[in-house]
């Protein structure tokens, strides 16, 4: 399943959203030099999270080969900063745009429930749980990991649990055929958590590149947490008061 769009308005002014969505597109021009090497290795491996370097359960010195001409040296030196430049990383075309589309499809009504700064707060707090989680899953990787897909999972966590009968448009694949139905948030997000459950299996403890899917969990679930805190109620009262009045006229 694919989201389109929400039938969820919102009824007050959506910022850090947008200014995230920016941000990762500035960084993915400037610094990622639109997807082209050797601008996007050098800023995946300098920017990336790698947990076996952050630990330390990788000897310092150790030589990873990206490409025949190419390698990376694990460093002695803990980067600590790339806990959060990770979260504005991308490794390719569909891993940004994929990334964006979700934040903008979800993001818009989680910032409305709680304000444009407690959003920042709530959007990186998320981001921290799911690298922690990708981290505890495999500890000794020694491949970066990128993305703002950890993040973008709580805020999908927190839009199940927030708008769980929220009207969702949605493109379903199956196989060569492709049709469009509207489906309820709660099953939308509870099919995707299951695949990301699903796929963690596999790759639990292991050191190899692809998805992490730990890093989805994990945000996920903090995102269902944290959202106990951070939304505002008296907002979620007058947004129930806005559709019931709608609904009646």
């Amino acid at each position: 399943m694919f989201p389109l769009y929400d039938d969820n308005p919102t009824y007050h002014p959506i910022v850090v959203t947008f200014l995230i969505i920016i941000a990762n597109a500035l960084v993915w021009v400037f610094v990622q030099g639109i997807g082209f090497d050797p601008a996007l290795t050098k800023s995946v491996f300098t920017f990336g999270l790698i947990p076996g370097e952050l630990l330390k359960t990788v000897p310092p010195g150790t030589t990873i080969p990206i490409s025949p001409s190419l390698s990376y040296v694990i460093e002695a030196k803990s980067n600590w900063v790339t806990v959060l430049t990770s979260m504005f990383m991308h490794g390719g075309w569909f891993h940004i745009i994929g990334n964006m589309w979700f934040l903008k499809v979800f993001g818009d009504n989680v910032e409305d429930s709680m304000g444009s700064i407690r959003f920042f707060f709530f959007y990186i707090l998320c981001g921290l749980s799911a690298t922690a989680t990708q981290i505890a899953l495999s500890p000794n990787s020694a491949v970066p990991m990128v993305g703002a897909s950890g993040a973008i999972s709580g805020v999908m966590g927190a839009y199940a649990l927030l708008y769980p009968r929220a009207p969702i448009h949605t493109l379903v694949f199956l196989g060569f055929f492709i049709t469009r139905i509207v489906v309820p948030a709660y099953l939308m997000l509870g099919y995707w958590f299951l695949i990301q459950l699903l796929s963690s299996a596999p790759k639990i403890g292991s050191g190899g590149g692809g998805v992490a899917f730990g890093a989805h969990i994990g945000g996920f679930v903090a995102g269902i947490v944290l959202i106990l805190f951070f939304r505002k109620k008296e907002r979620m009262v007058k947004k129930r008061k806005r559709e019931v009045w709608s609904n009646w006229r």
